[in-house]
């Protein structure tokens, strides 16, 4: 067997001011991977970038090894009743791929969805296939993946568990395009029991399972303030939330994580991140 590739261990990093700020805030606590956002994360209009900013960013992470993601803006749902929504969401997903194929990112990270109160979870997933499909379709090969996030559950989530990402992928043909980004706190409010001896190994072993090898392209590690299956997305300090720090050294020997990057999005400032990557390091190195 080859020898193991190690996870790239870093964060998601502001960009108030510019990419660079975001790539200096990531030296600064030790990030060997970094995710941004490329737009008002809680609003729809886009932001046309800074060539120069672009490629200067592209450029660092080349030089120094880091790996990049964007995250898509948190409206985004597919699974949305409202016309305007939908339209708005293949905006913003297009113009999130555009903008990490610019700056030379692995992949652009979207929450799965929901379906809205009054409205059908069947009619919601045929929209998701309406109105993603033709995105994935026009992906240059080179560029970024799109990786979809199941949410932390509630409501009429269209992807929760790992088990849910089956039809969801079946909705867009298992598109050669498409990947996941498992977030640790989410899967655990979903109802993976990511704390038992074992729980994180399960639930990998039924990600592949239900999506195939090769498709897990990002991990969130993030610890959780609340409770298993709470379906509430509160994310706390690695090893000091209901999660605890074991289960993410059995999230680094899994097949599955080899060689994918591994960021945190955990409350706090420098200090505190810095903590974070130390230990999630530590663990996967021990």
């Amino acid at each position: 067997m080859p020898p193991r590739k190690p996870s790239a261990v870093g964060s998601h990093v502001p960009v108030g001011g510019g990419l660079g700020k975001g790539l200096d805030y990531a030296r600064e606590i030790g990030a060997r991977a970094v995710q941004v956002f490329v737009s008002n994360p809680r609003g729809w209009a886009p932001s046309a970038g800074d060539p120069a900013q672009d490629e200067a960013f592209r450029g660092r992470c080349t030089d120094d090894g880091v790996p990049s993601f964007v995250h898509a803006p948190y409206l985004v749902n597919f699974g949305s009743p409202t016309e305007a929504t939908l339209t708005r969401s293949v905006g913003a997903v297009r113009h999130a791929l555009q903008r990490g194929a610019a700056i030379g990112a692995k992949g652009v990270v979207v929450h799965a969805g929901s379906a809205v109160a009054g409205s059908h979870r069947e009619d919601a997933m045929a929209q998701l296939r309406t109105h993603l499909l033709p995105l994935l379709d026009e992906l240059d090969p080179d560029g970024p993946r799109l990786l979809v996030e199941p949410t932390a559950g509630g409501g009429q989530a269209l992807a929760a568990t790992v088990q849910d990402l089956g039809p969801w992928f079946a909705q867009l043909d298992d598109h050669p395009m498409l990947g996941v980004c498992l977030d640790t706190c989410h899967a655990f409010a979903a109802g993976h029991d990511l704390a038992a001896p074992g729980g994180m190994k399960k639930t990998l072993d039924a990600l592949v399972k239900t999506v195939g090898r090769g498709r897990l392209g990002l991990v969130h590690a993030n610890d959780s303030k609340d409770p298993l299956g709470s379906g509430r997305d509160r994310h706390e300090a690695i090893g000091q939330g209901m999660i605890g720090k074991d289960p993410f050294t059995e999230l680094f020997r899994h097949p599955a994580t080899r060689g994918v990057p591994v960021v945190v999005e955990t409350p706090g400032d420098a200090a505190s991140h810095r903590r974070d990557l130390e230990l999630l390091c530590a663990l996967r190195d021990g």
